[in-house]
């Protein structure tokens, strides 16, 4: 993936808002991961505010039901499914659950991440724990759910939330960066490359092989989605039937950031809206986006993962 400074060029995509390009309706199913607070809860509200049939994810039941109880209270279509992605039995109930309730899949939304440092910190005590969850709870959760996609004109759609901090130019090891950046890159590959930071956290030497600096499990969990997601939108790039890509939605006010940050979960749910529901003859694929909205506005970055 390319840095943050190389992402300088606008995209102009038109509004998807407007009744001339709105291709969904309530029969278009989305689902949104980690989604009983924050960005994802935010999403969510969203989506269905748009019109869409929104499933609402999250680990903690009694949080989750809550959520959803005050968006339907709104008249909004959104059901809860429990799920904890770094639970692999977890997915399989929750696909089985899915696949018996509605059938057909539209949008996914991988959201669902944690950290367990504050601002300023930077502990890899809880590293398989980030991995599990950031990295391969979203990728277990879509290949599960693969199988499950509409295949129409309007293309199906993934979404990674991903971020900055998981960015090639954050790797200060050469060799790994190579790996990483091979246009044959494989998932085989992107694992062995977690195994290997797993590996150096075990044996202490993680701060000396080149990892980045700044929330290191956190980061390389998002460098291995960003990744995922490049090897998943080539796997679909024939027939275009599904795009996959990644949204970074910057420093914002959420409960991992400590409610810190330069913009509201709101703001940045508004953007992964505006960008998951783009016309199809204006959507990506294999792409990082970085958003910014104000109150008239929303503007993409964009860069080849």
């Amino acid at each position: 993936m390319e840095s943050a400074k190389e992402l300088t060029q606008a995209v102009p995509f038109s509004s998807p808002f407007l009744p001339s390009t709105r291709w969904w309706s309530k029969e278009t199913v989305a689902i949104v991961t980690g989604a009983n607070r924050g960005i994802g809860f935010a999403l969510v509200q969203r989506l269905a505010e748009l019109g869409l049939t929104v499933i609402l994810t999250a680990r903690d039941s009694e949080r989750g039901h809550c959520a959803a109880q005050a968006l339907r209270a709104q008249g909004l279509h959104v059901h809860f499914l429990s799920l904890d992605v770094s639970d692999p039995a977890s997915i399989k109930t929750f696909v089985a659950l899915f696949r018996m309730k509605f059938g057909t899949l539209d949008i996914l939304v991988n959201n669902a991440a944690v950290s367990f440092n504050e601002i300023n910190e930077n502990s890899v005590k809880h590293a398989e724990t980030v991995i599990n969850t950031n990295f391969y709870g979203a990728k277990l959760l879509t290949e599960a759910l693969l199988p499950m996609f509409r295949r129409s004109p309007s293309t199906s759609r993934i979404l990674n939330i991903s971020s900055r901090l998981g960015s090639l130019n954050k790797l200060r090891n050469p060799d790994i960066k190579n790996i990483l950046e091979s246009e044959n890159l494989s998932v085989e590959q992107i694992e062995a490359v977690v195994s290997l930071f797993l590996q150096d956290v075990k044996n202490g030497r993680w701060e000396r092989q080149g990892w980045p600096k700044l929330w290191t499990d956190y980061a390389v969990s998002k460098l291995a989605l960003n990744a995922y997601t490049r090897v998943l939108a080539k796997r679909y790039e024939v027939g275009r039937d599904i795009s996959v890509n990644c949204f970074c939605p910057g420093f914002t006010q959420t409960s991992m950031t400590g409610g810190k940050g330069k913009h509201t979960a709101e703001g940045a749910a508004d953007v992964g809206a505006r960008l998951l529901l783009l016309p199809p003859q204006e959507l990506p694929t294999g792409k990082f986006f970085v958003g910014s909205s104000s109150s008239s506005t929303t503007t993409f970055v964009n860069s080849k993962l």
